[in-house]
């Protein structure tokens, strides 16, 4: 007889039983292969079109289809803001300072000509001397100045404050002298850097400032999570620093592009890019994963097209062209422009929008800095497990 029990587990190695084996008396639980498949759904019955929904939703397949919709809309938006901003630049009021008697016949017809061929207004500015004229186009007030005399006008552009208005006013000049035969005669007194002739480079520079700002923002909140809220500011201003320095030293020191004021330039990238890192990670601290959404619509799709920067403010649809001056791409622009074109000119503003985004986005994350994905519990190593 053997001194095993009928209950004692078979010994180690033995083969498992088959199917053919009798059935374990009653009461013993049958081999987890006897088993049947579970029944689906709730007593056996098909799942139902919500609970089918909700596994849905729970799973990692809803957030990639929003994103693959989301990404298809993105892509859209963003070919018909910039589209709808410059494939058709229509002036709508250019501010024009004038020398000389406006009301001459010489005058009369030479304007009246010109807002015909423009198909909107000059904005006449009196001036008595040509050097008050030529100090408000440094300044940026005026974008062309109009000298009239008996029987000709000389009509000045300046490239700097504008590549699109330049050429849109001096060919217009031409096509009008040409038809009321008036002599004109057209010259840039303000003209481009010869490695910028469109006038797009600083528009280039200040949009790799900006992407690269919050890209910079959501890959510190992917590979370095545990940052806690003041090293996390910390990290934004360290590679909006160093970043700034690398577009500005490529485009100068490497390209030779631009002749750049070295300093001031960095500055208002590194500027550009911490309030735009701040944009992304105030808006991450507000509604979380989906905060590229708002990011990218501010920045991108209405930031960077009204900027000023590919398309001129005077030709810019009127709305684009006062909002584009409150937003960090516009006020880049406008910052960065001053400081390469119109030296000793410099305006306040665009530093106010570009302090003041950086500002209230670092506030809003640090007063709701607890909502922020990420950050480590202090304590280290007396941390309980």
């Amino acid at each position: 007889m053997s001194d095993t029990h009928e209950d004692d587990p078979p010994p180690h190695g033995d083969p498992e039983p088959s199917r053919n084996d009798p059935a374990p008396p009653d009461g013993d639980p049958e081999p987890p292969h006897s088993d049947p498949a579970p029944p689906h759904g709730a007593h056996g019955r098909p799942p139902s079109r919500s609970e089918r929904w909700t596994v849905f939703t729970r799973s990692p397949f809803f957030p990639a289809t929003v994103l693959v919709l989301i990404l298809a809309a993105a892509a859209a938006l963003f070919a018909g803001s910039y589209t709808y901003t410059m494939a058709n630049p229509t002036p709508r009021h250019i501010p024009t300072a004038v020398i000389g008697a406006a009301d001459s016949p010489t005058g009369r017809t030479f304007t009246g000509g010109m807002e015909r061929a423009l198909d909107s207004s000059l904005e006449l500015r009196p001036y008595r001397t040509r050097a008050g004229a030529l100090d408000a186009v440094n300044e940026q007030e005026v974008f062309a100045v109009m000298t009239l005399r008996d029987d000709r006008v000389a009509f000045d552009v300046a490239g700097a404050s504008g590549a699109s208005v330049a050429q849109l006013l001096a060919e217009a000049a031409v096509e009008v002298g040409r038809a009321t035969g008036v002599p004109v005669t057209v010259a840039d007194v303000k003209p481009l850097q010869k490695g910028d002739p469109r006038g797009l480079a600083l528009f280039y520079i200040s949009l790799a400032a900006v992407i690269i700002g919050f890209v910079g923002a959501i890959q510190l909140s992917v590979h370095a999570r545990p940052l806690n809220p003041a090293e996390r500011i910390f990290f934004t201003a360290l590679y909006a620093l160093l970043g700034g320095f690398a577009i500005a030293a490529t485009v100068d020191w490497l390209l030779g592009a631009l002749d750049l004021p070295f300093v001031e330039s960095w500055l208002i990238l590194a500027l550009t890019m911490f309030a735009s890192g701040m944009v992304f990670s105030m808006f991450n601290t507000l509604i979380g994963r989906w905060a590229m959404l708002p990011t990218w619509g501010l920045m991108v799709l209405l930031g960077n097209p009204s900027s000023g920067g590919a398309v001129s403010w005077p030709l810019l649809p009127s709305p684009l062209g006062h909002i584009g001056q409150w937003l960090p791409p516009g006020a880049s622009v406008n910052a960065q422009h001053t400081a390469v074109y119109f030296g000793g000119h410099q305006h306040l503003f665009p530093f106010v929008v570009l302090a003041g985004w950086a500002l209230v986005s670092s506030a809003v994350f640090w007063v709701w800095r607890h909502r922020h994905p990420g950050g480590r519990e202090r304590g280290g190593a007396h941390a309980a497990p």
